[in-house]
């Protein structure tokens, strides 16, 4: 991947601290980690027009981000606030998977990760598929709301 510009860096920069801040999530611990993401989405903007995320393989990059899923803020972290790339996480580093199906891979790489903020973020989450989840604190199971 080529060298993004440093007007595309500016402007991703300035994004994923603003989304950041109204997800109520924040960067990886480790800063290598928050500038290599930082650095693939500024490189597709300048290459595609689009922030697409840079942690996925594309076998056609211009048609996936015709498809706008995987655009930062991809669709799993707009619904489920679940960012595969670790760039907005808790202040522990992990990612969440609260609101995430129980089949899919976050949760079972990572398991149950709560949301220390639930009032921010989602702006999406009427799309989530409503399932049944038990509380980490209790034995209950309750239905979340999408």
């Amino acid at each position: 991947m080529a060298e993004p510009s440093q007007d595309s860096l500016d402007r991703m920069w300035k994004f994923v601290k603003g989304f950041a801040e109204k997800s109520g999530t924040t960067f990886h611990p480790n800063r290598a980690v928050t500038e290599a993401v930082v650095n693939g989405l500024a490189a597709h903007v300048d290459e595609l027009g689009k922030p697409l995320c840079p942690c996925n393989f594309y076998q056609d990059k211009q048609a996936e981000a015709k498809l706008r899923r995987w655009i930062c803020a991809c669709d799993e972290m707009q619904i489920y606030k679940y960012c595969h790339c670790l760039l907005f996480v808790r202040e522990d580093g992990m990612p969440i998977t609260e609101y995430l199906p129980e089949d899919h891979e976050g949760r079972q790489v990572y398991g149950l990760v709560t949301d220390p903020s639930p009032d921010k973020g989602r702006a999406l989450r009427h799309k989530a598929t409503p399932q049944t989840l038990t509380q980490p604190q209790t034995d209950q199971t309750v239905m979340r709301d999408p």
